[in-house]
């Protein structure tokens, strides 16, 4: 058992790590980190202990920062140059000002970069506009992924709201050639050869459930939405995968060739947010709003977490703990995890910057932070 459980929340001020002993009942918050940066998302390395936090903007430019203490410093690994850059580097008072610092970035045209992922000894980062890098030293050199970034089928990528981001990078434990990414707006990908080459994966294949709804992103043509927002892998099944898109929940028996829908039980089919069991294939979680352009927040202003015990082909409402009135927050796509405890915990974090958690299937819900910035990821970190 884990002497410590650290969740990794990114937040638009900064990295933060909530902390508790196994029994998570007692959280301690340390944070900011990372200089004030935007973090888009955060990963720890199982084998090491080194984190991991991704984001960046217009200002400071795209960059990882590592921590090998727990968090208490951090590194940055930078990769593109942002506006700061270009003004101090020609205003010496003004980088005095600033304390800023000429810290070499290897490419140009990186906007931030938007998930971090530990996968057998390598670390994945996925940036705007669209494209996957790799290191193989923890962070301190990195790759363009070609095989990804120029897909034969690149110019048919579209931007979505936050533009075009590869947001999700899901590894097989058990199979180092095994990965997929999530792009929005383009879809599921998947690599067999450790990410020298990819397929594009959108399929469905019960088409003639999808065939009811209107939108820009919603099943069309016999593929899935293309907006992909959040894809899982199943623990023990290294083919069972979910996703929750701009327009339902799909699983895949198959590893993505072929998407299921399953979003029929759930109030809506806009959300944001999916999360696996870590023991058990068919219990997931997801948090459905009320839709894309009705101000996406929970159904009837009433939160509720929802989850399935069988793979998605029925849904129960979790309110226990969760504001049932009057509640506007948003929880977005990397901001619902589970630590890997024998009753694991089920964490997610809010826009409004509370972070909630259950420790028995999402029955009951406590929040255990509230008043931090916007949060935009929350990763679960089991420490040995």
């Amino acid at each position: 058992m884990p002497k410590t459980i650290s969740l990794l929340i990114g937040t638009t001020k900064g990295a933060f790590l909530l902390s508790a002993d196994p029994d998570r009942q007692d959280w301690q918050l340390s944070g900011p980190h990372c200089d004030g940066w935007s973090i888009n998302h955060m990963a720890g390395d199982p084998a090491t202990g080194t984190l991991a936090a991704g984001g960046g903007g217009e200002w400071p430019g795209a960059g990882v920062w590592i921590s090998r203490d727990d968090g208490q410093s951090w590194t940055l690994s930078k990769l593109s140059r942002g506006t700061i850059d270009d003004w101090a580097s020609n205003d010496a008072e003004l980088a005095r000002f600033m304390n800023w610092q000429d810290i070499p970035a290897p490419f140009d045209g990186l906007k931030a970069i938007w998930a971090v992922a530990y996968a057998h000894g390598t670390l994945w980062a996925g940036a705007d506009p669209g494209l996957l890098l790799r290191s193989d030293d923890h962070g301190t050199s990195w790759q363009m992924v070609d095989g990804l970034n120029q897909h034969d089928s690149r110019d048919t990528w579209m931007p979505g709201a936050a533009g075009l981001v590869v947001h999700t990078i899901v590894s097989d434990p058990d199979d180092p050639a095994r990965l997929w990414a999530a792009i929005s707006a383009a879809g599921v990908f998947a690599s067999e050869d450790g990410g020298v080459t990819w397929e594009r994966r959108n399929r469905i294949s019960n088409v003639g459930a999808c065939q009811h709804h209107f939108h820009p992103a919603a099943p069309r043509n016999g593929e899935t939405g293309h907006c992909v927002h959040n894809v899982v892998r199943a623990p023990g099944r290294g083919d069972l995968l979910y996703q929750q898109n701009h327009h339902g929940v799909f699983r895949s028996a198959d590893g993505g060739r072929n998407w299921d829908d399953m979003t029929e039980g759930l109030p809506s089919t806009f959300g944001f947010p999916i999360a696996v069991h870590p023991t058990d294939p068919q219990t997931i979680w997801t948090f459905p709003l009320n839709g894309d352009t009705e101000g996406r927040f929970p159904p009837g202003a009433s939160a509720a977490v929802w989850k399935s015990t069988d793979g998605g082909q029925s849904w129960q409402d979790c309110r226990a703990g969760l504001p049932q009135s009057g509640c506007f927050f948003t929880v977005l796509r990397q901001a619902m995890t589970t630590d890997r405890q024998s009753s694991p915990g089920v964490y997610f974090g809010t826009n409004s910057g509370s972070v909630f958690a259950s420790t028995d299937g999402g029955d009951n819900w406590r929040e255990i932070a509230r008043h931090l910035p916007t949060v935009l990821s929350v990763e679960a970190f089991d420490r040995a």
